[in-house]
This record gives structure tokens, sequence and C-alpha cells, in this order.
């Protein structure tokens, strides 16, 4: 009931044409054929799943009640009935590690969905993982190793034609952090990660260089604190970075100064 009230209170916005159609996100084990046909008749087109892992070890140690079989079929059915498909997976879950968290996008590449949203895990008080952390039993992320998987996990996405819409948090309540990758400019650290390595792998030798990326990009490339600068400083290449309108994101021109 409280579902549907939610559903019609938004379904007439879909009914005058204010909006196109309703996002939604759920858990994998709540989609059935009556759910999706009920979600249909209200105006929903996306749906998010909250999948985090595909490793079922990890899904069993953090609790999750689930398999990766459900995601699997729970993603499946979605598509068959012509939502758009969105899938949500977490980093630096208990249990987990890098190549778990590879294949778990892997597996949710194979899945084809429109969209992914990637979330580093972030211990919160009162919860059992804060329990886990206290007792030296859980390590999380720091931001440097959440921003540099988590740039290794757009990679795989985008170039499958995969939109990730969304890197960490948007916020937390400063009250309730514990521990864990939490940054305001999360999304933006994990993008100055990859052009790092763009600009790094345009390098042909150590020396002086100016380096051109689009002018919406600069602090990106910059890096915050100039960290992309510095860390290609101590790899023996002294750099400037400029701006240019004429170039597309992630393109990078490199001019040598003699």
């Amino acid at each position: 009931d409280y579902m549907l009230t939610l559903l019609s209170a938004a379904y007439k916005y879909v009914g005058n044409k204010t909006v196109k159609g309703i996002r939604i996100s759920t858990r994998p084990d709540c989609i059935n054929e009556e759910i999706l046909e009920t979600l249909k008749s209200y105006g929903v087109t996306a749906i998010e799943l909250g999948a985090q892992s595909m490793v079922d070890q990890v899904l069993k140690l953090n609790d999750r009640g689930l398999t990766a079989n459900d995601v699997i079929t729970a993603s499946n059915l979605i598509k068959e009935y012509g939502f758009e498909l969105g899938l949500q997976m977490m980093t630096g879950l208990y249990s987990d590690n890098d190549e778990g968290s590879i294949y778990t996008a892997k597996q949710l590449i194979a899945l084809k969905p429109a969209t992914v949203r990637i979330y580093p895990t972030i211990v919160l008080k009162n919860t059992r993982l804060e329990n886990l952390y206290i007792n030296g039993l859980y390590k999380p992320q720091t931001v440097d190793e959440a921003a540099n998987l988590c740039s290794r996990l757009v990679d795989m996405f985008e170039e499958k034609g995969i939109k990730v819409i969304r890197l960490g948090l948007h916020t937390i309540d400063a009250d309730s952090y514990v521990a864990g990758p939490w940054h305001a400019a999360f999304g933006e650290i994990c993008e100055s990660v990859k052009y790092f390595k763009l600009i790094e792998k345009a390098l042909a030798k150590k020396g002086t260089y100016n380096v051109f990326v689009r002018d919406t990009e600069l602090s990106k490339a910059i890096g915050q604190s100039k960290s992309n600068i510095n860390r290609l400083k101590n790899l023996g290449f002294d750099i400037k970075i400029f701006g240019d309108k004429s170039l597309e994101k992630y393109e990078i021109k490199v001019r040598e100064v003699e």
C-alpha cells in the first residue's frame, strides 16, 4: 500500500507530461513479474538494483540476504519487461578486495545495464561494520585506494558503453561517519586519476612539457592540490597544464619544452 501511495503521487507528473518517467531503486530479491507489472502501470521506466557484489561469499559475510544469481535473475526480468536497467556496486566491502570488485564489474557488464553507480564502503556509527572496524577485523579503503580502483572500474564500464552516473555517496551525516573513503569531490578525484594515467602515457621521456586538455577539465587534470603535477614531477616530468577549448574530454595534447 505504501509503495502504491508513492507511485500514485509521482504518476500524476507522468500523466501531465511534466516528466517522461519514474526511476526507482530496489533490492534484486524484491523483483518479480507481479511487481514489474505494477511498476509499468504506474509509469516507472528505469529500475536500479543494489547488487553491491557478485561474489556470493562477500554477499553472505555482509548479511545481504541474497546471491549473485538473484541479481542475474532480476536483471534479466527487468530487461525482459522493457525497463531501463541500472546496477549499483560497492567497493571495499568486508571480506572483499580489488580483484573481487573487478570480478563484480565484469559480471555486471555481462548483464548489459544502461547505467551503473559505484559506492565505496563507508563505516557508520552503530553498525556491525563499526564493530568489525573497532576490533581490527575490517580495514576500510583510503580515498586514494578507492579512487584508483574506481577509476579502473569506470574505464571498464565506459569501454562497453555503460554510463557511470554516480561515484561515491552524495553526502553523509558527519556525526555518523566513523571511517572510510568519503570525500565531497570523490567523483572528481577518480577523474583526476584517469587524467594522471592519460598524461603519463602520453609523455615519451623525462623532461619538461606543456600539456593541453579541454578547458572545462583543467582542474581534474591538475588534480586536487596539484596532485597530478606533483606525482608526475616525482617521476621526472616537469609539466604545466593548460586549457584548450578545441579538445574533447579525456583528449590530451603534449608539447615538449626545449
